[in-house]
């Protein structure tokens, strides 16, 4: 390591104001910064220091997501065998997950290319310093779509939500709303077929018949969520859950889905490392669990359709729910600030993700949408919390004057 040290302070020159690469600036200070600590310290003033910087929250949020990461890779394997009718016995844990990660790794990559060349370029452009905030952004793309979607999709997705989503409103820190939800709202609403229907959630199921796939006979690919919209659009008494699957199957995550998100198992592992390290906000993942119960609840005592009927506390189990909740509602840039605040914006993004699953079909996977709106009315919320904060304090004032 001393050698590349060296070796690094010897061409810094050549990088800086002046130099023959100075207009690299950013782009030398990205890697530096991405191999040593900075060496920059605060010279004046009263600042408040924690070993807690932007590189390391990433960083943890990273480790975080790697045991659903995993899984996913595995199950793509188990969902692509066993729609040829090959169980855990005839195909090993190793060759399921290694099928699954050739299938991933093309996503992350192009993912983190388009991602990290426009920061970078943008990086350039605005004389600054590049910020790590899409290194988790770069890994949350991936692992909330489809296995089959088109990589030249990921691309102008992933383009879209850093460009329309970030550099727009000013970097890393000001955007409004995630990114990587952007880059899937994009897709949907753009290209639907490539993020909804049955085949696009196991690996190879959208073209068997041109791979020559014989597939089980009845077997779909279908979500529990896709299982759920389709029985209410049909006007069906009850839901027939796709294979047999039960919750226990939902929450060890042994069903199709995005690539991250279908094992509520490894999503809690997850969990506890962002709370255990302060990083993630147990307040909007309780809050939001509240609210997706309470609403569940209601519904159940209504009961006009199937969706209606659905246990509260399977929605916390189907789609997205679980992941959103732990990853995407938790964004400290997205999200609330205030306290009180992080209570009524969680509570909100639950009861707005089973009123939508609930009232329409045609968006089944209502987690995103919710967090979205959510985003939006964030600000909103900490205004009205810290207005409510100074109306008290200045009636106590009064009342001891």
């Amino acid at each position: 390591m001393k050698g590349l040290r060296h070796y690094l302070n010897k061409i810094k020159p050549n990088f800086e104001q002046g130099g023959k690469y100075g207009r690299f600036a950013s782009t030398f200070e990205a890697f530096e910064s991405f191999l040593y600590v900075p060496n920059t310290v605060t010279r004046k003033g009263a600042h408040i220091r924690d070993a807690m910087d932007l590189k390391r929250t990433m960083t943890v949020v990273i480790i975080a997501l790697l045991p659903a990461l995993l899984f996913g890779m595995f199950n793509i394997g188990y969902q692509h065998n066993l729609a040829l009718g090959l169980t855990l016995s005839d195909v090993s844990v190793w060759s399921n997950f290694w099928f699954g990660f050739l299938k991933v790794l093309p996503i992350i990559v192009v993912a983190y290319a388009v991602g990290l060349g426009i920061e970078f370029l943008f990086a350039e452009l605005r004389h600054e310093e590049v910020n790590e905030g899409f290194l988790v952004s770069g890994m949350l793309i991936p692992m909330i779509m489809p296995v089959d979607c088109p990589l030249w999709i990921v691309a102008v997705a992933t383009a879209f939500a850093v460009v329309v989503g970030k550099e727009m409103f000013g970097g890393t820190g000001m955007n409004i709303f995630n990114p990587a939800l952007l880059a899937r709202a994009f897709i949907f609403f753009a290209y639907p077929t490539a993020i909804s229907g049955n085949e696009v959630w196991v690996a190879g199921l959208k073209n068997a018949s041109a791979a020559g796939m014989q597939l089980v006979d009845g077997y779909s690919g279908a979500t529990p969520l896709s299982d759920a919209a389709a029985a209410l659009s049909n006007g069906a008494q009850s839901i027939d859950w796709s294979m047999g699957t039960t919750p226990i199957d939902w929450f060890y995550g042994l069903i199709p889905g995005s690539i991250g998100e279908t094992s509520t198992l490894a999503i809690l592992i997850g969990a506890f490392i962002l709370i255990w390290t302060g990083v993630g906000s147990w307040r909007i993942m309780l809050s939001t669990v509240i609210g997706g119960l309470v609403m569940g609840g209601i519904f159940n005592l209504i009961g006009t359709n199937v969706m209606m009927d659905i246990p509260a506390w399977y929605h916390l189990l189907i789609g997205g729910f679980a992941f959103g909740t732990v990853f995407m509602a938790t964004d400290p840039v997205t999200a609330a600030q205030t306290d009180r605040g992080k209570w009524i914006y969680g509570f909100l993004i639950g009861v707005l993700c089973v009123l939508t699953r609930v009232l329409n079909p045609g968006y089944p996977e209502g987690m995103m949408l919710a967090i979205l709106f959510m985003n939006a009315m964030a600000p909103l919320i900490d205004y009205y919390v810290v207005q409510g904060n100074i109306k008290r304090r200045l009636k106590r004032a009064k009342v001891n004057a």
